[in-house]
């Protein structure tokens, strides 16, 4: 699937299709077990916020005509609503942590020609997760912190001149600000953006992985930026392709259930109906997620392995351990040893 050589683009597109076709199964699988206890967790949070809050939600959406939501009954749900948040957050870098392990982990043994199986993915997956996940959100928030910076600056200059200047006016320093940080934010993500691959690769902690992805990609950054845009662009088209008919479906499955309302049919049917068409819609998003996630992971995995192809040898040190070693020389025959002369008179 991958050519121990220096890859080309070509090679990286064809290299992630391939890893995909031919190991969909077990990078589906752990997914679709990821997604499913991600889920349960997600709504057993959302549940357990909800319980917390429930005494409040009435007099805060149903208050009295004329009043307003007293402090009591507002801050409780601003504090819920952002543990929720929090929560809903780290669960989902959680999972996705665990899907981007499991690609790579496939990768990884596409690329050195071992075997691949289900338990063996899904333990990589799990064990590599924490690292994975810490790797992610250290190389996101450092990319991130430009963006931040001029928001933090921005915002209470623009409290304290809120009186005096026009609301245009506010808005200029914000998009001079951005226009300058984003493109130190693309530069921070594409160095960065190798990381995860050594995570896997490597058994690398966050931050070594992080130094890892900048030794490899220094020297390199156009290029990486370059093939990286490209797989975002396939990925985004072909898993915008995947959503796509699930989206239709759904849609279309929408309409029984609003004629259903109108004819006054029992409230069951359309309530069903609309399910049917929520899940159907959701399998869509859930599936061209999955497909984003895991070709961008093995382009980001080869484009490791070809950046240590390039600069460490990779690809001769793979070769030379799997080379059958060479058959010893045989051993030259003995000459015949020459007997003693008889001695006269003997």
């Amino acid at each position: 699937m991958v050519p121990l050589r220096p890859l080309a683009l070509g090679d990286i597109v064809t290299g992630s299709f391939s890893t995909l076709r031919l190991h969909w199964k077990r990078m589906a699988g752990v997914a679709l077990l990821v997604q499913a206890v991600l889920l349960l967790a997600m709504g057993l949070v959302a549940a357990a916020s909800v319980a917390a809050v429930f005494p409040h939600l009435e007099p805060v959406f149903d208050a009295p005509y004329g009043e307003a939501p007293t402090r009591e009954h507002v801050m409780p749900l601003l504090v819920a609503a952002a543990v929720l948040f929090v929560a809903l957050a780290v669960l989902g870098m959680l999972g996705m942590a665990v899907i981007s392990a499991a690609c790579l982990a496939v990768l990884k043994e596409a690329v050195s020609g071992g075997p691949t199986t289900f338990a063996a993915v899904r333990r990589v997956a799990f064990r590599r997760a924490p690292a994975m996940a810490g790797a992610m959100f250290l190389g996101y928030l450092i990319a991130g912190l430009p963006v931040l910076a001029v928001v933090a600056v921005w915002a209470p200059l623009a409290v304290a001149t809120a009186s005096e200047a026009a609301p245009g006016a506010l808005l200029v320093p914000l998009v001079l600000g951005m226009l300058a940080a984003f493109p130190v934010a693309v530069w921070l993500s594409v160095r960065f953006g190798l990381a995860p691959a050594a995570v896997v690769m490597e058994d690398a902690g966050p931050v070594a992985a992080l130094r890892r992805s900048t030794a490899l990609v220094r020297g390199d950054w156009w290029r990486v930026f370059g093939i990286t845009l490209v797989g975002a662009l396939l990925a985004g088209a072909i898993g915008y392709a995947i959503q796509l008919p699930f989206n239709l479906i759904g849609s279309f499955v929408i309409v029984p259930a609003i004629a259903l309302a109108e004819d006054g049919v029992s409230a069951a049917g359309a309530i069903t109906v609309l399910v049917v068409a929520v899940l159907v819609t959701l399998a869509g998003g859930i599936a061209g997620q999955l497909f984003q996630i895991g070709f961008m992971q093995l382009v980001a995995g080869l484009l490791y392995t070809d950046q240590r192809i390039r600069r460490e040898g990779l690809a001769e040190a793979l070769l030379a351990g799997h080379a059958v070693p060479p058959a010893a020389p045989a051993a030259a025959p003995e000459p015949p040893q020459q007997q003693d002369a008889p001695q006269d008179g003997r």
